[in-house]
């Protein structure tokens, strides 16, 4: 008989399989047959057709599947992560058929209708990497669908995966900007008016001049949030529309506010353009509109001019403390404020590599303004991070350095809600939980509109043990901010795992981590959780990705220091992490011994 025919050929391949198979089985072997028999033959079979791949076989709870086009294997990934989960719907967790999906585009081996070679070998390394609900690609298939798909790619960098020799570019796959954005149900309207400030549109043609349109409108939005009669969006929100067209119509409802304030910047040497105009979300109407021609010295008036004509359309009556805070100016240098203003979206991405950067951004600015309340913050912030998240060899030293910078900005300016909010982070840090809800309750106080003090007064209550009293405080700080930072997510995500809510938490966490594939105490909780249900190997998925992003992480610097108030939860997150096969757990006794527990 003659021997089949070998060749070769670039094809796309999809690796698919199902998270906790093993758990599934045993819990329910019948039920879960019949569930993955129905998911393939309902859900996978007609969305392999639909985007021309072919199922080249099922192993077990796995499937492989070829397609001649990369751009095709991408959206049935897509469709499938989407169809698995409408069917999940409305079932138990115990009939929750999840998947991780690996997708690589390369040359493969084909013997009659199999496949195999590299090209599958990554494909199903990638399928292992991805995280419950995920979709993994290799950079081929990244580089080759760029600009394609209205899709967004997180590049988690280049991984050495086991038998392949060169390593790999992984990217994750995620929702595009209004996917995100209408993920959530739209936010009831507050009982007082309600605002969100865009992004003012830098139009000087010079991408350098972006921080000075974003400066603008932050410092707006921080003027405005003081104020207890108005209702206003967080920037971490409304900053999201940047780059976008914009329909007020559609902010208002995402954003559950009535009114939009946008508006344009434009700089010509000294001289400065600003144009704003205020619009009822609910009509399209226009309640008030200007423009300003001045030197760019004068951008602190103008700021104050802008925030004043909103208030008084918005017929907001201020009350003598409010009118005092809100005209207060932070700086008069302008070189002070450039420098500063580019410092909390570093600090606010969580990543080792972006606290020295924005450090020198604080230190540049004191150099113009040694009075500038808000560098010294941002200075204090940067050391905190260090502390806080173990990047430093000198915890104790970068603490110290926290504290003095934090209280010399509060010593010039006690009012400034974000100078409080973390000032309540570095008492958390302390280990003094008290003092840390009473500078969050003011901060919140100062400012009723304040999505961060919000959280941390959360954050406080997540490390005292206390996750009934951190879930309500979280759900407002994300009504405040409806398109949130990753970490109130993974905060709600920990709160529901210190409740037992091992569902809700690893489902919470998922959603953090498709916000910010690199937010690490996302992966914190699937680690735990899923390890605390005998989930083995989608713990250990969440712990490949902790030392993707920190490969320096190691258990006893978690347990030195997170500042967890109840010793029994510091050791229940251990024992988790080491199940998970985390490193690091050798140092835990001598270190347990030193702290008393």
């Amino acid at each position: 008989m003659a021997e089949e025919r070998v060749q070769r050929r670039l094809a796309a391949i999809l690796a698919a399989d199902v998270v906790g198979y093993s758990r599934l089985m045993e819990q329910d072997e019948a039920g879960t047959l019949a569930a993955l028999k129905a998911r393939r033959r309902d859900v996978l079979a007609p969305l392999v057709t639909q985007h021309h791949g072919r199922i080249v076989k099922l192993m077990g709870d796995g499937v492989l599947v070829e397609f001649a086009s990369a751009v095709d294997a991408v959206q049935c990934a897509v469709a499938l992560q989407k169809g698995f989960a409408a069917a999940n719907q409305g079932g138990s967790e115990a009939r929750r058929i999840i998947l991780r999906i690996g997708v690589n585009l390369g040359d493969v081996i084909v013997e009659g209708q199999d496949i195999y070679g590299d090209g599958v070998n990554i494909a199903a390394r990638l399928e292992g990497l991805a995280e419950p609900g995920g979709i993994y690609v290799s950079g081929t298939v990244h580089d080759h669908i760029a600009g394609k798909l209205a899709l967004r790619f997180h590049d988690l960098g280049d991984h050495a995966l086991k038998n392949i020799v060169k390593p790999v570019r992984v990217y994750r796959a995620g929702a595009d900007r209004t996917e995100e954005r209408t993920a959530h149900p739209a936010p009831a309207m507050p009982d007082k008016p309600s605002i969100a400030v865009l992004a003012f549109t830098n139009m000087s043609g010079d991408p350098e001049q972006e921080h000075l349109s974003d400066g603008i409108s932050e410092d707006i939005i921080t003027a405005l949030s003081k104020l207890s009669k108005l209702f206003v969006v967080a920037r971490n929100s409304t900053f999201t529309y940047k780059g976008h067209p914009v329909d007020v119509k559609q902010v208002g409802r995402e954003q559950g506010v009535r009114y939009v304030l946008e508006g344009s910047v434009r700089r010509a040497g000294n001289r400065l353009r600003i144009t704003a105009q205020l619009i009822d979300a609910t009509t399209s109407n226009h309640i008030w509109a200007d423009r300003y021609d001045r030197q760019v010295q004068d951008v602190f008036d103008l700021q104050d001019e802008i925030t004043r004509q909103v208030t008084a359309a918005l017929q907001v009556e201020l009350t003598e403390g409010e009118r005092a805070r809100l005209w207060a100016s932070g700086t008069a240098n302008l070189e002070a404020w450039e420098a500063a203003i580019q410092a909390p979206e570093l600090l606010e991405s969580h990543r080792r590599e972006d606290v020295l950067p924005a450090r020198r951004l604080a230190q540049r600015a004191l150099q113009h303004d040694a009075n500038y309340a808000v560098a010294w913050a941002l200075l204090g912030w940067s050391y905190w991070n260090e502390a806080f998240n173990g990047w430093t060899d000198d915890p104790d030293t970068a603490l110290a350095q926290a504290s003095d910078a934090l209280e010399k900005a509060r010593s010039i300016d006690g009012t400034n809600p974000d100078t409080l909010a973390l000032l309540a982070f570095l008492h958390i840090s302390l280990r003094k939980l008290d003092e840390a809800f009473l500078l969050a309750e003011k901060a919140m106080l100062l400012g009723p509109n304040h999505s961060f003090a919000t959280a941390v007064a959360a954050n406080v209550a997540l490390f005292s043990n206390k996750p009934h009293d951190a879930l309500p405080l979280l759900q407002r700080a994300r009504r405040l901010c409806p398109i949130c930072p990753a970490w109130y997510v993974g905060d709600m995500a920990y709160a529901y795992l210190l409740m037992d809510r091992h569902d809700d938490a690893i489902k919470t966490a998922i959603e953090a981590t498709k916000m910010d594939p690199d937010y690490i105490y996302s992966y914190h909780v699937l680690a735990v959780a899923n390890a605390e249900l005998g989930q083995i190997d989608a713990a250990q998925s969440a712990a490949t990705n902790i030392l993707r992003i920190d490969p320096n992480w190691l258990i006893s610097t978690f347990a030195t220091t997170q500042p967890f108030e109840d010793q029994r939860l510091q050791k229940r997150l251990v024992e988790g992490f080491r199940n998970a096969g985390l490193p690091g757990a050798s140092d835990l006794a001598s270190d347990a011994a030193s702290k008393g527990w």
